[in-house]
């Protein structure tokens, strides 16, 4: 079956969340993407546990589920690239690939041979993407970047957690994963370049400047108005009603988008004046007005089970939702119907559980074509198949602590 980066080959270096998220999704896309790991130790995150995936036995591997998120459809080489040769076997794999995905600090990789602008000058059309913390140059250059930092240092954190509470951070590394997906959207985009000129290029993507756009229109209400935004908990910043309002038995999310939806809502509440009043008619004045609506709408709504007001808002046209743990985000009948647990054989003899890639082909549908790979699980495959060597050199090159 076709898929849409069948033939595009990947030399992933990278590790931990952004880089390896960014190569997943080429791999999920049907492209062949080589993961280099560190010889005995991996990528970092493979101990980043537990939860391990577990053995057909029920014991521990060395595969934790942090891992395991992000590096599915890959093959595993273990090179160690500070050794002339492993550096040099690198620079032949990277020769026989159209994309490198790296995260090395700023400078490491030049010293080593393996920068865009050494491999270039043999292999033009090489697309060629670093993912570091704050870009290739200003100030914070050669400063570590880790995505609670970023989340941080780009403003994310201010305008996350309740109203005079302390900063938060998102509960998922967010700026990695933005990043990521970044990542893969600008390689997708010089690779369909690269097919007009056959000439591929350099991609500077800095988790800091992915934070600040992520910023979206938070961001620009400041630089619109001069005003900071603040946090408002699970309260919109410029649309109300649009939050969590607690029931009889728990929360439910009410999402007003729309002046109509706000007088539906009011109706399904018994609060059909306020619908009609003024000072809420239109959602700027809901906005300026939000401390004197809310407390009706909120005690209005601790009348009813969130089943009950689900059923209600439904049938009202009302935006609404409930706030599910884990258990029943898979359970969810929509999320099931959506294919978004992908279920394979993993080679410790279990079967390991990931979630699916939300993009749906009509034509050529995603490759789930591996499980995330064991540690240099496939040496052989590469370096035979890719570069040619014996099973000699393989040998050598083992023996000698190289893979």
């Amino acid at each position: 079956m076709a898929h849409i980066l069948d033939g595009i080959r990947v030399l992933d270096l990278s590790r931990v969340l952004a880089g390896p998220w960014a190569g997943q999704m080429l791999a999920d896309l049907g492209a062949e993407v080589i993961k280099v790991e560190r010889p005995g130790a991996g990528d970092d995150t493979r101990r980043w546990g537990p939860p391990f995936l577990k053995d057909a036995n029920g014991r521990d591997t060395a595969e934790s589920a942090y891992f395991l998120a992000a590096n599915r459809g890959k093959k595993s080489l273990t090179l160690d690239l500070n050794q002339a040769r492993g550096q040099e076997i690198a620079r032949a794999l990277a020769l026989k690939c159209d994309v490198v995905i790296e995260n090395f600090k700023v400078g490491d990789l030049a010293r080593r041979g393996l920068d865009y602008a050494t491999l270039a000058e043999d292999h033009p059309g090489l697309v060629y993407c670093s993912i570091t913390g704050f870009g290739q140059d200003g100030p914070y250059a050669d400063r570590p970047g880790y995505d609670f930092m970023i989340q941080g240092t780009g403003g994310l954190m201010s305008v996350t957690g309740e109203a005079g509470g302390e900063p938060q951070k998102a509960g998922v590394a967010l700026a990695d994963l933005f990043t990521g997906a970044m990542a893969s959207n600008a390689i997708l985009g010089a690779l369909y370049r690269r097919e007009k000129d056959g000439r591929g290029q350099y991609i500077d993507l800095g988790l800091l400047d992915v934070q600040v756009a992520m910023l979206a229109n938070l961001g620009l209400s400041y630089l619109t108005s001069g005003e900071v935004p603040k946090r408002q908990g699970n309260a919109h910043q410029t649309i109300v009603p649009y939050q969590v309002f607690a029931t009889a038995d728990g929360h439910l999310i009410v999402a007003v988008g729309n002046d109509a939806q706000y007088r539906q809502f009011c109706a399904s509440l018994g609060l059909s004046a306020l619908g009609l009043d003024e000072r809420f008619a239109t959602n700027p004045a809901r906005v300026r007005n939000r401390e004197a609506l809310v407390p009706q709408l909120a005690e209005a709504m601790r009348a009813k089970t969130s089943a009950q007001w689900r059923a209600t808002l439904d049938a009202a046209g009302v935006p609404c939702g409930p706030i599910n743990a884990l258990d029943e985000v898979f359970a969810d009948p929509q999320v099931v119907s959506r294919g978004m647990v992908v279920d394979s054989a993993h080679p410790c003899g279990a079967r390991v559980r990931t979630i699916g890639n939300p993009i749906h082909f009509s034509g050529t549908p995603i490759a789930y074509q591996r499980p995330p790979p064991t540690l240099g699980e496939h040496n052989g495959e590469v370096l035979a198949g890719v570069l040619g060597l014996t099973e000699a050199e393989i040998a050598e090159l083992a023996a000698n602590g190289i893979v």
